[in-house]
């Protein structure tokens, strides 16, 4: 990876950003988003031409993994718009660049959400109610042929450790490694069929903005993905029990189900 394959969010990219999607607006401040891991998350702050300040949000794509990065800022564009169109809590997105012509680096630009993140909460049976229901909203989304073309494969990308055939180095060193690998490795010819539905693939506790009791967003949407919705369901219970909220754990599960109206299969 070169400094070409990531250049810098300038000030004249921001100004001619700023131009195309709110003209005459003014920039009043650029602010590098903390925990940015695959993207880089900026906030522009501007005042709009009748004196109102607002912000928005820039995600450039780093060169991370196999992901073709066009591919990407198109998925996550798509998939809030999805959100956004069926009372899913996420931002509005405003701008898809796939190519990097306008941004330096394929990317998007959002509105802004207010909101922080909770990993201790004051109720966590309530909170853990929350983000079940909300978990079954994002599932209920309808996704076209032409939506799901461009999503991943929930199903391969949740399983993409087992398919080489081996173990990896990375699990062989952990003292379990090597026994979660075979357990996962002999449970997969024994999975329900089920229906695809819309997949988050990252859907935990880092990734929910809180305003009060309410989400105020569900964040970074950039792997989205279309298969066995367990997969969500699973993730986000790992991380409950990894925050050591095990009191939370049946009850995100509990109010998942009763939303869907059915069991988890494959959990």
């Amino acid at each position: 990876m070169t400094p070409q394959d990531n250049p810098p969010l300038s000030t004249e990219t921001v100004r001619a950003l700023l131009d195309e999607i709110f003209p005459g607006s003014e920039l009043i401040a650029i602010t590098l988003a903390p925990g940015s891991y695959s993207n880089f998350t900026h906030i522009l702050t501007a005042r709009a031409v009748n004196g109102a300040e607002f912000r928005i949000v820039v995600r450039r794509y780093k060169v991370f993994g196999h992901y073709d990065r066009g591919a990407k800022a198109r998925r996550e564009f798509t998939a809030l718009q999805c959100a956004c169109q069926n009372g899913v809590p996420a931002p509005q997105p405003l701008y898809l660049d796939e190519t990097g012509e306008l941004l330096g680096i394929p990317g998007i630009v959002t509105r802004y959400v207010s909101g922080a993140q909770i990993e201790s909460p004051a109720d966590p049976i309530a909170w853990a109610h929350t983000l079940g229901q909300t978990l079954a909203k994002i599932h209920a989304i309808h996704c076209d042929p032409a939506t799901r073309s461009i999503l991943l494969d929930a199903n391969a990308e949740a399983t993409s450790f087992i398919h080489s055939g081996s173990i990896p180095d990375y699990m062989r060193a952990h003292p379990d490694g090597e026994r979660v690998w075979q357990a996962v490795h002999d449970r997969l010819t024994h999975l329900q069929p089920v229906n695809s539905t819309l997949v988050h693939l990252d859907y935990w506790s880092g990734n929910l903005l809180w305003e009060g009791d309410k989400i105020s967003a569900v964040v970074d949407w950039e792997e989205e993905a279309f298969g066995d919705p367990a997969i969500d369901v699973a993730y986000c219970r790992m991380d409950l029990f990894l925050l050591g909220l095990g009191c939370a754990v049946d009850e995100f599960l509990h109010a998942y189900e009763a939303k869907i109206g059915h069991e988890v299969a494959n959990l």
